[in-house]
């Protein structure tokens, strides 16, 4: 997992501080490999430094000293170049950017007038680039890992990009099929829309390139992923699910999942709770098609994702 250096408490900032994310190093750090990054410091700013902002426009936006007018762009241009090459080389699953910078900022961040007058947002020279070099690797940046639903849609894609690079490596149709089936419920929490037409793209795998093939594959489920899932739509999720139960539980069992459901939909209980209800039957009833669906167990359990209302 790529992460800006400052979030690891490491001292890389323009005045000599961090910026340690504790739910990053302390929960974070039990799953992932962090692969740090600092573009200032990297590209051979020293420490402490006179601050950065972005002149310009949000699609050619220049780096520039506040008070000297010193204009880094182009050599930072070119040592994002040569670090994004490097970085091809860590099979990343994901990138945590620092939020706000002029450099590793990936949304939001403020752009200036030559006057010094803010006038737009967008993102800073590094993240922007990342994002273009690497279009399919999921993103945040840390204030938006703070908002439940945006991290769980961020770490639950950081995992699907992870079993989808093993797809990539094989390049087995019987494999595709097999990742397509068993994201399907989590697909549809996300993008029903996207679900159907991935499906008819495997259905005609044998009339596309290889190629081709796996490459709209990829990119039209990231496309999918990306959209939040709501409760409206995990709730015709789990109706879905437990239609797979309805001969075998009793009528008052039947009516609690539909009770338990429904209050969720209304967002009166967090997702966990139908869930996990649902595992029991899946787990007491041997349903093996519901058992390799990733929709049911998308991340550890222990990081509490779905346990927000």
């Amino acid at each position: 997992m790529g992460i800006s250096s400052c979030l690891l408490g490491e001292k890389v900032r323009y005045d000599g501080r961090h910026k340690l994310d504790r739910f990053i190093t302390d929960t974070l750090g039990q799953y992932f490999e962090w692969v740090p990054v600092c573009p200032e410091c990297e590209y051979g700013l020293p420490v402490p430094r006179e601050p950065l902002r972005l002149v310009g426009r949000p699609e050619s936006p220049r780096l520039i000293t506040i008070k000297t007018g010193i204009d880094h762009t182009e050599k930072m241009l070119q040592w994002a170049e040569k670090k994004l090459g490097e970085l091809e080389q860590e099979n990343l699953c994901g990138f945590i950017f620092k939020s706000k910078s002029p450099s590793s900022g990936i949304v939001g961040v403020k752009m200036y007038t030559p006057s010094g007058i803010p006038s737009q947002r967008g993102a800073g020279i590094f993240g922007g680039a990342f994002m273009k070099h690497f279009p399919l690797i999921p993103v945040i940046d840390d204030g938006r890992l703070h908002n439940p639903q945006l991290r769980e849609n961020f770490i639950e894609n950081v995992f699907v990009f992870q079993r989808w690079q093993k797809i990539q490596k094989s390049k087995s149709i019987n494999d595709l099929v097999e990742f397509h089936t068993n994201h399907k419920l989590l697909m549809l929490a996300h993008s029903p829309r996207h679900y159907s037409s991935l499906g008819q793209l495997v259905a005609s795998a044998k009339r596309v390139k290889q190629e081709d093939l796996f490459s709209a594959y990829i990119q039209g489920f990231t496309e999918g992923m990306r959209l939040l899932a709501t409760p409206k739509k995990n709730a015709n999720v789990l109706l879905h699910i437990s239609g797979y139960f309805k001969k075998l539980i009793s009528a008052d069992e039947k009516q609690e999942l539909l009770e338990i459901i429904e209050n969720y939909r209304m967002s009166f209980i967090p997702l966990i709770v139908p869930i996990t209800l649902i595992k029991h039957y899946v787990r007491k009833y041997n349903i093996a098609y519901l058992q390799r669906q990733h929709y049911l167990n998308p991340h550890p359990m222990e990081l509490m994702l779905r346990n927000h209302v």
